[in-house]
């Protein structure tokens, strides 16, 4: 959980918060029938996108700004900025919803958006809430102070998410001696076969 608070200067206004990264490539890929089987017939490779994504708002996203300007600043689901591929439009438009969808599936882009409290109509605090699959890697958290629609000041801080404890020793063992970690794992399975067919033999 992380978080994240704040004053505003001047008058009231809306503040939204969008937590976005690291970048990846993802395939999307839709079975047909074919010949009575379902094989991957089309394809389509998206670029730069957000392997996590939140945002929180004071309001409605509707009431606080029109989509243009949303769009314009990749602020909402409907708005995430990414490298698309060429294609027909109608094609791209179902891949990627169906990007968004697995995202959501995997609570990476979580549906419902986080909630912004005023304190006194200068002060904002959030909670940040993180699913325990998010992967490592630099997050980028954007606060928007928005007023009559329009954006009329950001701001953005990196974040570092990296693994700790138990956990990381074994990832990052993984990852500089993977022919080591890959000796030791099959050990560790075939003693664990051995040392079940011990046990229900003498049971």
């Amino acid at each position: 959980k992380l978080l994240l608070f704040g004053a505003i200067e001047g008058d009231a206004a809306d503040v939204v918060i969008v937590v976005r990264g690291p970048s990846e490539n993802i395939m999307v890929r839709r079975k047909e029938r074919f010949s009575g089987i379902w094989i991957n017939r089309h394809k389509f490779v998206f670029g730069a996108v957000p392997a996590f994504y939140r945002l929180a708002s004071t309001r409605d996203l509707e009431a606080v700004a029109s989509n243009r300007i949303l769009a314009r600043h990749g602020i909402g689901l409907d708005h995430i900025r990414m490298i698309q591929p060429k294609g027909e439009n109608g094609d791209l438009s179902a891949f990627r919803d169906a990007l968004i969808r697995g995202k959501q599936r995997l609570g990476l882009y979580p549906e419902t958006n986080g909630q912004i409290t005023l304190l006194g109509n200068r002060l904002f605090r959030s909670d940040i809430f993180f699913p325990s699959n998010v992967p490592t890697g630099t997050y980028s958290v954007t606060v928007y102070l928005m007023r009559d629609g329009k954006v009329i000041s950001a701001q953005t801080t990196p974040l570092n998410v990296s693994k700790i404890g138990v956990g990381a020793r074994v990832f990052a063992f993984a990852h500089r001696h993977s022919a080591l970690y890959g000796v030791a794992a099959l050990a560790m399975a075939l003693f664990a076969g051995w040392f079940a067919g011990a046990v229900f033999k003498r049971g």
